[in-house]
């Protein structure tokens, strides 16, 4: 089943290009950037990688975040996910960014939207791999923030297919949001949100009841509510959940535990992703394969999951149905 899970063509929904950043190039860009890293090798800074919550891994990723200073290091930050995005047989890619790590360093929006697209415009031409970029804001941060940083977004719609919104999610409720997101629907954005990962259910609801996602992040805590479970399945709206995230930032305490087939059940659009695959242990086939061993799913049940992150994307249905008889035909 291993090499099966392997060669299924896939869609990822769910991966921040940021946290791809393997520690071996973290410390190429840094040295080509002139940049002291607090760690002395790769194995040092690695084992910090051992993180007992969100706002944890998120120090080192914003840290990671500050080699990246360059069009050539978005470029090379893309280039190396796309790599392994081939090798897993991912066909097609809808992968966030994080302006505002960047341009609160002083680093200017073109600078990282440019490499970013220029990597993945490659990528479709000579590896194949079709893609969406989602500009996502920092919830830790003032809703005016993300207010300033908009025009900025809209400027580049050509390249930029929707907004979402990550980081520390305790405290930062989605309604805090609403205003932008209000815009950005208005605008044509598609626009999805992280909620139910360490946040409550009712996180969950308001990115759906005050946001209006098309998608939602994560979204395991939607369970803890049965109406609220009942609701996301008829509306068919996907979750991107992330295993092996999951139990890296103790979301689950066993990978064994994790809540993946009780979606499935439940009649939820549920996709498997990476997340942050440089930090978490594992790019998507890592997170298909681990799961399917400590939870047991069947192959249909894989299938189901795979189908499944095609039905979720944002490609254009004539788009997602090539794709699908393609997976049926390998299926």
């Amino acid at each position: 089943m291993q090499e099966w899970i392997h060669m299924l063509p896939k869609a990822e929904l769910h991966m921040h290009i940021e946290g791809s950043l393997e520690p071996e190039l973290m410390f190429q860009l840094a040295e080509r950037n002139g940049i002291e890293l607090p760690y002395a090798s790769v194995a040092e800074l690695k084992a910090h990688y051992d993180f007992n919550n969100l706002q944890e891994f998120l120090d080192i990723y914003y840290l990671g975040c500050d080699v990246l200073r360059t069009e050539a290091d978005f470029y090379d930050l893309a280039w190396a996910y796309l790599q392994r995005a081939r090798e897993d047989h991912v066909v097609h890619t809808e992968i966030f960014f994080d302006p505002q790590s960047h341009t609160d360093r002083g680093i200017a929006f073109e600078t990282v939207i440019n490499g970013l697209y220029r990597a993945f415009k490659d990528g479709e031409s000579q590896l194949g791999i079709s893609f969406h970029i989602i500009a996502c804001f920092l919830r830790h941060l003032p809703e005016q923030a993300a207010l300033d940083l908009y025009p900025e977004i809209l400027k580049h719609r050509d390249k930029i297919i929707g907004i979402g919104l990550d980081s520390s999610e305790l405290g930062h409720p989605p309604e805090k949001y609403l205003r932008v997101f209000q815009q950005a629907k208005q605008d044509g954005f598609k626009v999805v949100a992280h909620a139910g990962e360490e946040g409550p259910a009712e996180y969950v609801r308001q990115a759906i009841d005050l946001l209006a996602v098309d998608r939602i992040d994560h979204g395991n805590r939607c369970l803890d509510d049965e109406f609220l479970t009942a609701q996301i399945a008829q509306k068919g709206l996907a979750l991107t959940v992330c295993p092996l995230s999951n139990l890296k930032l103790k979301v689950v305490k066993d990978l064994a535990l994790h809540p993946i087939k009780t979606m499935l059940h439940k009649g939820l659009l549920a996709t498997i992703n990476s997340d942050d695959p440089a930090y978490f242990g594992g790019y998507i086939n890592d997170n298909f394969k681990q799961l399917a061993d400590a939870v047991g799913l069947s192959e249909d049940e894989i299938f189901t999951l795979v189908e499944n992150s095609f039905k979720a994307s944002f490609l254009p249905d004539d788009i997602k149905s090539i794709h699908l008889k393609a997976l049926n035909a390998f299926g």
